[in-house]
């Protein structure tokens, strides 16, 4: 069954033209299912590309989903026009009642700020103390899931030398795990960061459970059953070119930047870059969507009850 998202949102047009089958309101009621409820709060800059990468990944699967954008109420954003976040964002203090059954908390250009002085640490606070009693199952890529393990555990990030920055590989460490079923020994994801989280500073007694790592650029995806959370620390959802784009993007602000690691070939930026993490990315929010179907309450309203 496919993703249910507004008519009017640039990601549709996308969506359609890559093969995944976006429903209207009328068809998602003629089908008489409940569908899994979703939330998407984007702190990326670009708000589109950002939604449609999720979309693409969340709309992949056989179940239906109502996807609901989400936004940080006390901060406005200042890369996508205003219209756009009226048209189709809802601030959390709007939805902060609803219950949903996933909940993806996105990546945000701000590592470098100590956690404290983001300015609306105190908002993101509250949301991932929400989720414990309004959210079945949350998923935080990249800064956000940074922000959560340092939020419910207090463990730091690190400032690295250099940018953590290209396609790296990386090992699969527990084939047993719900989240990686389907997955082969190593595989390939995308890295864009210039922080890292470090594994001596994951708890040792609070069950959580590293799932990806790798020998180059450290922990990747971490289970943490007791606040039913993902932390992927990496950008699996990336699209072709947007490492690409971050690259170009670098080099003309002057920023110091080396060419993403395994990325163009022959490592000659004026190539075309090859994709070698697709068919992982679909299989990972497959494999969440799924489990969330299979342990969230028939009734979205029983969840954290």
């Amino acid at each position: 069954m496919p993703i249910k998202i507004p008519n009017d949102l640039p990601a549709r047009a996308t969506l359609d033209q890559e093969g995944v089958m976006v429903m209207t309101q009328d068809a998602a009621i003629r089908q008489d299912v409940r569908p899994l409820q979703i939330g998407l709060l984007n702190l990326m800059p670009n708000k589109v590309r950002t939604e449609t990468q999720f979309a693409r990944l969340i709309g992949a699967t056989p179940l239906q989903v109502e996807l609901t954008l989400v936004k940080i109420t006390t901060h406005t954003p200042k890369n996508t026009p205003a219209e756009h976040m009226l048209a189709f964002y809802r601030d959390w203090e709007d939805v902060r009642g609803r219950k949903f059954d996933g909940f993806v908390v996105t990546g945000a250009p701000i590592e470098l700020l100590e956690f404290e002085e983001v300015n609306y640490w105190d908002e993101l606070v509250a949301i991932f103390d929400w989720t414990q009693s309004n959210v079945h199952s949350t998923f935080c890529i990249c800064w956000g899931a940074q922000a959560a393990l340092h939020h419910f555990y207090d463990v730091p990030k690190y400032a690295l030398a250099e940018k953590a920055f290209g396609v790296f590989r990386h090992s699969n460490l527990a084939p047993s795990s719900p989240y990686l079923r389907g997955f082969s020994d190593d595989f390939s994801i995308p890295v864009s960061r210039w922080t890292e989280v470090r594994r001596a500073d994951i708890p040792t007694d609070k069950n959580l459970q590293i799932l990806m790592e790798s020998d180059e650029t450290g922990l990747c995806l971490i289970d943490d059953p007791s606040h039913r959370s993902l932390y992927m620390f990496n950008h699996i959802e990336y699209d072709t070119y947007s490492l690409g784009e971050e690259y170009a993007r670098d080099i003309k602000a002057g920023t110091p930047i080396q060419i993403p690691h395994n990325y163009f070939p022959e490592n000659d930026p004026s190539q075309q870059p090859e994709n070698r993490w697709r068919s992982q990315a679909h299989l990972l929010f497959g494999n969440w969507i799924n489990q969330v179907y299979q342990t969230a309450p028939f009734d979205v309203n029983d969840i954290g009850g």
